[in-house]
């Protein structure tokens, strides 16, 4: 019989063996695995809830203005200061004549600034945009009570009104520019058509045709209006107002600052429009922005 211990012994160590396997079931289950998962996801799930919650909502409209800022243009049209509303009459002839200063690179003498008045520049309206649709009224406002006299007449007057003599001259920096303009002078040119002045589809052949009856307005580039004087097809006899168009263009560059345009103008300015405007016959009105950088190059800080 002691023979047959042996193997119950073994059989007693094979299964005290196969005892540390027994608390291996439940380890590999670990149910509590799925449950902190889950309850990761809820609190990831609440916090995104609460701060949804949190979250405030964004302004819809523009910063209201402060009362003491200077008419400004909205921020996608690269802003600015609106210099026929937001400056004097004082300040926006000392920028012109900072400006035509710098282009011809000359300084004018204390005799020279005194030819010139401050009634020669024209405010604008604050509050109101100056873009196309504004601009007939603008001009409207600029003319006062002879704007009907002035810009919708169509007969010629002998002696008094002659042909190709505008009341009106618009400057842009480009032809597209002085079209888009000129849609917003509609309202006066029911009976005389105004003139383009430029030479993107036009010759000049065609443009003193146009120019041989009565002009009420006209509108166009530096370079053609110069050449059309030039050939004395255009008159300035009858010039009341001259609107600077100060639209910057794609790459920021406006009537004063744009590369050729700009010589163009100041050579137009210099040879015809600034005996004019000392003379006291005509005046200039600045419509659009101009940015403070252009501002500041031209005018000293304000005292």
């Amino acid at each position: 019989m002691a023979p047959a211990t042996e193997p119950t012994a073994a059989a007693a160590a094979g299964r005290k063996r196969k005892k540390p396997h027994g608390p291996s079931k439940p380890l590999a289950k670990k149910p509590s695995g799925p449950k902190s998962t889950s309850g990761k996801k809820k609190k990831k799930e609440n916090h995104k809830h609460t701060t949804h919650k949190e979250k405030k909502p964004r302004p819809t409209g523009p910063p209201a203005k402060k009362p003491d800022e200077p008419d400004q243009v909205a921020a996608g049209d690269g802003g600015g200061v609106l210099l026929s509303a937001a400056m004097p009459p004082p300040r926006q002839l000392e920028f012109l004549l900072r400006s035509f200063e710098r282009a011809v690179k000359m300084r004018l003498s204390p005799l020279e600034l005194d030819s010139y008045s401050e009634g020669c520049m024209v405010p604008l309206a604050e509050g109101r945009a100056q873009d196309v649709e504004n601009f007939g009224d603008h001009v409207k406002g600029a003319f006062g009570a002879s704007w009907k006299e002035e810009l919708c007449e169509g007969q010629v007057v002998e002696g008094e009104i002659g042909v190709g003599s505008p009341a009106l001259l618009v400057i842009s920096s480009a032809a597209l520019r002085s079209s888009e303009l000129l849609r917003g002078l509609k309202m006066f040119t029911k009976e005389c058509r105004p003139v383009k002045l430029f030479a993107k589809h036009l010759k000049v052949e065609e443009q003193v045709a146009m120019l041989n009856a009565r002009v009420n307005i006209a509108c166009g580039t530096p370079s053609r209006i110069k050449k059309l004087i030039d050939i004395e097809a255009l008159s300035l006899s009858r010039l009341k107002l001259v609107v600077t168009d100060m639209q910057k263009d794609a790459k920021s560059f406006n009537l004063f600052t744009l590369p050729q345009v700009s010589n163009e103008f100041w050579d137009l300015y210099k040879g015809y429009l600034d005996p004019k405007v000392r003379e006291g016959n005509t005046r200039i009105c600045f419509y659009g922005a101009v940015s403070e950088r252009d501002i500041t190059k031209a005018l000293p800080p304000a005292e």
